[in-house]
């Protein structure tokens, strides 16, 4: 085992470097341990200069027609040392065209004087001119000969995965290649499952790292949970994302040690459990890397975090390593009871009696499930190859017969083993203590009671995204002010209609709390009153629950029995500190609050005066301030009457503002030029920067009744939608808005582009129910479902640059599909196109059709789409409102003309008596009969 190191042993968390000698380089395991126990885990990061005479590969002039099959353009938006990256997939491209790219005058090097000023050319043009990566291609450039830290080939724990689960991870425990240039990044992330990793340089241009001491990984992930709100709310584990880039300035600023160094050509960094790292490529070069671990990473592995919102993670299941190397913590891990503290100065041991007894007695996963397959001499395997071509022809001649019930395949029989053994070891409470000899029998008895002919061994294969594809926002910031509509009619058409969220918006206290009435401090009272009793109790907090989620009973009516006001209780504030720090000109807001316990919560406040109910860190206030007697500010400057100037609502948390009037601290969050003066106190704040195309918009909500343009408005932030609203409106119309991550502060989504419907859609269209349909003549009529189907398509693009998207799963050649579901994001896949040609394409998405077939009052019958088809409650586009045909059934007797004809028959007339079905749209003034014919009035 490894020595203790000093006391001292690199307490300062400096980057060290190694230079073993060609003796000390033989063994990869050994010297590690010897990293650690000089202290080198500390840092998280360490450099590894291999011996002068050492060379993994003799020559790589043969690598240009090497294929980089799915390069990433990495962009970069944000400002001030705060970024997020994206990963866009590009189409394929050999070594030497990337090569000749990355030296092109728009992708290569700048001219610097050293690397402190290349350092700061990165940061400073990080957002401009999207560099290719070329990431996360699996494979080796060592030659096979290379025994010495074969990246390939390092022989560690991490074997056992492959070995006692058949689990081979692409990059995790097999080598992975990158080629990059100039800016291209890695942000900052740890190893999947907090592993260790290798790195080497094989050519090119230097590689910077910064790294950050596994003892203040913590702090990175709170001060990024600061700065990013928007992604630590939608993922706990938003770092292994891999999309956030922290300046070092942002670090000094927070105090968070780090240190950083750069990488040469052939030269080796290693990264350590829990080491937070990233970094940048100075030019073109070539990388390969891989993970690793360590008896010491066990305990890492046990206590990783997991990202839980994508499924291309890697995860790695630790039942193998703690049942094989920590057989007396088993039992009690199972069980959720191991409390273990990880020390992050404790160096590993190079080995154990567990380690070196599961060295001793291992056996390959295949020849676990097959031990008979090592007795087979070469000649038969030649002849078991030969069987299974001709079998192969064969199979391609006949159609391909199901297997009959008494034989099952080796998956099946897998499957059953480990049921089995579930129900095995939840019967006796034990665990097996031969579970290798136990999956040996079962298997072997299984399968020859059920006559399986031959075993062919399948490895599970998973690939790791060191770079995971994504795309940028197409939310537009809150600062930037959209085109308004042009007509208060298309200013209202995505407003539900009845007795929707618009009249939610204009209810509270019957109209009493406008500011176009009279002041009314007693309904302001009740009104606050009322909030404080509904989550999240905080009058600034409310700003992230839209009002409409609290509509299960009538507003206007008192609240249940048991809905009481929560003061003096301490709860979680749901806004951010990022949006009282950020703004105009506070470049770099501040993470966290001073004025919020260390459990994240604070003291929900009363004013004594107004009813007015706040979180002590939301409205500014120090923690200590006595519950008693406690005023807000306008109550404590006596302003009765005071409103606020950024919206049409009296009542709520107000501030002063730079020019004495008063804001609601939630107008002041949400309108993106406001800012607070003095972010600990929230107060004054500085509206004085709005400009004027803001002051003009319309509110959807109060505008259609008042008729005043009053106040600051925000839009939506969906794309080019203008919907604009008073921030105050937005919240009691049940507009949803949430924490945005840096620079955005907050993301607002209007009704027409919100996820849960406030109508009712095409979605919750059902059997036997009655709807607006688009007939065959372009009209719409009224019509009843008598049928519903859906079909799922997927969406591509092919590396000529077009798209598909209605590609039906079983074309999709190089994947199956239909048992196994869609392909991730941006995986490679081989398409059979409709008309008979076989392309190469990237998937983008799943979409699902749904069909209706309806029956109209005619009596005939259509196949609509999901997008001809709307619900009689639903507020109607206004494209269907022009082509609308209102039916009703006339019981007045018509006589009508009808001619009738048959071949070789002169026509003649007929005079018939009939009752017929009457449309009539008012828009176009005609008359449609049901008969066919078509009469147009001309109206005076």
């Amino acid at each position: 085992s490894a020595p203790a190191p000093p006391p001292a042993a690199n307490s300062a968390h400096k980057i060290m470097t190694f230079r073993p000698t060609m003796e000390e380089f033989q063994d990869f395991e050994k010297y590690i341990t010897y990293m650690e126990s000089q202290g080198a885990h500390r840092t998280g990061l360490a450099k590894v200069i291999p011996p002068k005479e050492w060379k993994p590969r003799r020559s790589y002039e043969t690598i240009e027609e090497m294929v980089i099959p799915a390069p990433i353009m990495q962009v970069v938006t944000g400002q001030s040392g705060l970024f997020t990256q994206y990963n866009i997939q590009k189409k394929s491209m050999t070594v030497g065209e990337y090569r000749k790219l990355a030296n092109s005058k728009k992708y290569c090097t700048p001219q610097h004087k050293d690397f402190d000023d290349l350092e700061r050319k990165y940061w400073k043009n990080l957002t401009f001119v999207s560099p290719i990566y070329g990431a996360d291609i699996s494979g080796s450039l060592y030659d096979p000969d290379i025994s010495e830290w074969n990246i390939g080939h390092l022989n560690t724990l991490l074997d056992m995965v492959e070995q006692e689960c058949g689990i081979i991870i692409e990059g995790v425990n097999t080598p992975y290649l990158y080629f990059g240039m100039w800016k291209t990044t890695f942000a900052w992330h740890t190893e999947d499952m907090d592993l260790y990793s290798v790195n080497y340089l094989h050519f090119g241009q230097p590689k910077s790292w910064y790294a950050i001491p596994p003892e203040h990984g913590k702090r990175l992930e709170r001060l990024a949970q600061g700065f990013f709100p928007g992604s630590s709310q939608g993922c706990d584990a938003f770092l292994r994302h891999k999309m956030t880039l922290i300046s070092p300035s942002i670090l000094k600023k927070y105090s968070i040690p780090f240190d950083r160094i750069t990488q040469e050509a052939g030269e080796f960094m290693v990264t350590f459990p829990y080491g937070y790292h990233a970094g940048f490529n100075h030019g073109f070069n070539c990388a390969e890397s891989t993970n690793f671990a360590t008896l010491r990473w066990i305990d890492y592995g046990k206590m990783a975090t997991q990202c839980t919102c994508r499924k291309d993670m890697v995860k790695i299941s630790m039942d193998v390593f703690v049942r094989c190397l920590q057989p007396d913590r088993y039992e009690l891990w199972k069980q959720g009871k191991d409390t273990t503290v990880l020390d992050h100065q404790k160096p590993t041991n190079l080995t154990s009696p567990e380690l070196e007894h599961w060295r001793k007695n291992r056996v390959t996963f295949r020849e676990k499930m097959f031990p008979d397959a090592q007795q087979l001499t070469q000649a038969d395997v030649k002849k078991e190859e030969e069987k299974e071509g001709e079998k192969e022809e064969k199979k391609k001649k006949k159609k391909k017969k199901p297997l009959p019930p008494e034989q099952v395949t080796f998956q099946q029989a897998f499957e059953q083993f480990a049921a089995s053994r579930a129900v095995e070891g939840q019967n006796n409470g034990n665990a097996v203590s031969d579970p290798a000899g136990l999956t040996v029998s079962f298997l072997i008895s299984h399968l020859q009671t059920n006559s399986f002919p031959k075993m062919k061994m399948k490895v599970e294969v998973k690939k790791s995204r060191r770079h995971p594809f994504s795309k940028p926002p197409t939310r537009t910031p809150l600062f930037i002010v959209k085109q308004e509509a042009s007509s208060d009619e298309e200013l209202y058409s995505g407003l539900p209609v009845g007795d929707g969220v618009e009249q939610e918006a204009k209810k509270p206290e019957e109209g009493l709390l406008w500011q176009n009435r009279s002041p009314n401090f007693l309904a302001e009272k009740q009104f606050n009153a009322a909030m404080a009793t509904i989550e999240p109790h905080c009058a600034v907090c409310m700003l992230f629950c839209p009002y409409s989620q609290v509509l299960t009973r009538e507003p206007h009516k008192e609240p249940p029995t048991g809905t009481v006001s929560l003061c003096g209780t301490r709860t979680r504030p749901l806004v951010p500190e990022m949006c009282f720090s950020a703004g105009a000109e506070n470049t770099e807001p501040l993470p966290s609050s001073a004025r919020i316990g260390e459990d994240g919560t604070s003291i929900l406040l009363a004013c004594t005066s107004c009813n007015l109910q706040v979180h002590a860190s939301c409205y500014g206030v120090k923690p200590d301030t006595k519950q008693e007697g406690w005023m807000c500010s306008r109550c404590t400057a006596v302003a009765w009457t005071a409103a606020c100037c950024l919206c049409n609502l009296r009542g709520g948390a107000l501030k002063m503002t730079t020019d004495d009037r008063w804001v609601h601290v939630i107008c002041a969050i949400a309108v993106a030029e406001a800012r607070f003066v003095n972010a600990v106190e929230r107060e004054p704040v500085d509206v004085m920067a709005i400009p004027d195309t803001r002051k003009s918009l319309k509110c959807i909500y109060c505008h259609k009744t008042t008729k005043q343009i009053c106040g600051a408005c925000i839009q939506c932030s969906y794309e080019n939608c203008s919907t604009s609203f008073h921030v105050t409106c937005a919240h009691l119309g049940g507009v949803v808005m949430k924490p945005a991550d840096w620079p955005y502060v907050v993301s607002v989504t209007c009704h027409k582009h919100s996820g849960h419907a406030f109508v009712v859609g095409p979605r919750d269209l059902s059997l036997g129910q009655e709807a607006i349909g688009r007939n065959s003549d372009g009209w719409f009529y009224r019509c009843t479902i008598i049928g519903v189907a859906s079909q799922t398509f997927y969406e591509v693009n092919f590396d000529d640059g077009s798209y598909c998207d209605n590609i039906y799963p079983e074309n999709i050649l190089s994947h199956d599909c239909l048992r196994n579901g869609p392909p991730e994001l941006g995986e490679l896949v081989v398409v059979n196109t409709i008309d008979g040609r076989v392309l190469n394409a990237s998937f983008v998405k799943e979409h699902v059709h749904r069909f209706y077939q309806v029956e109209f009052q005619d009596e005939s019958q259509l196949l609509l789409k999901q997008s001809e088809i709307h619900s009689l409650n639903q507020e109607l586009p206004k494209r269907v409102m022009t082509r609308l045909l209102q039916f009703s059934v006339l019981n007045t007797e018509w006589f009508v003309e009808e001619r009738l004809t048959s071949a070789g028959q002169p026509f003649h007339f007929e005079w018939r008596k009939v009752n017929i079905s009457l449309a009539f749209s008012q828009k176009i003034k005609c008359f449609k009969l049901t008969c066919g014919f078509f009469i147009r009035l001309n109206y005076n």
